[in-house]
């Protein structure tokens, strides 16, 4: 769905996979007089299509997601546009998590328990170009400079940005052929990041991987 916004509007893209969860935000949205939905959509591959058409102020993006999910449309938008403005809203409140998506590019990060005055206020301060992550999920973090984030906390900072994706799919259970399609790469390619993950991270199997991705909040138990 699409509208035509003001010329003085802020436009929103809205990618979450709850119609509910869209609608509530899109009203959320449409109650202020500079914010503007002008599309939303269900799933990351209509979310990154829909933002090359569009090129939206701000997206508004969730990472758990059916299909390519949040941090490959994430990674996918990026690379089309390094100067795209993404608004993380997401289920998950962990740190690990902060720091990998503001590392790929996001330029903040707000959970689905914030406030809906916190999602008007991230919009308008992302759309000005500074970042914004809500103050109580970032007790140990410097937001201030996002390149010098301390990951010496993390047991995961041993993987690169394309290990934690594929580390968090893993854990969902996903197998490899399900990942090559959900990222457009090769099985084989899956199984060289897998057999680096294990090896990274001194895993014996999946279970272990399984049990990590809870303990550091990357999955929910």
């Amino acid at each position: 769905m699409t509208l035509n916004p003001t010329s003085k509007s802020i436009t929103v893209l809205l990618v979450d996979d709850h119609p509910v969860v869209r609608a509530g935000y899109r009203r959320l949205f449409e109650s202020t007089t500079d914010i503007r939905v002008v599309a939303e959509a269900g799933d990351g591959e209509t979310g990154y299509a829909l933002y090359r058409e569009l090129k939206p102020d701000v997206m508004v993006l969730d990472l758990n997601m059916a299909g390519i999910g949040g941090m490959e449309t994430l990674r996918r938008v990026k690379a089309h546009d390094p100067d795209a403005r993404i608004l993380i809203f997401s289920m998950y409140s962990n740190e690990t998590m902060i720091q990998r998506v503001l590392q790929m590019g996001a330029n903040g990060y707000l959970t689905k328990q914030g406030s809906p005055e916190q999602m008007i206020e991230a919009v308008r301060q992302i759309k000005r170009g500074q970042f914004y992550v809500d103050p109580k999920l970032v007790s140990g973090m410097v937001v201030a400079n996002m390149t010098t984030i301390n990951m010496r906390e993390d047991p995961l900072s041993v993987l690169s940005k394309r290990e934690f994706q594929l580390f968090g799919l893993l854990a969902e259970g996903n197998s490899t052929v399900q990942i090559a399609a959900m990222l457009s790469i090769s099985p084989k390619t899956v199984g060289v990041h897998h057999t680096n993950i294990m090896r990274k991270l001194k895993l014996l199997n999946k279970a272990q991987l399984i049990r990590l991705a809870i303990l550091c909040n990357v999955i929910e138990a």
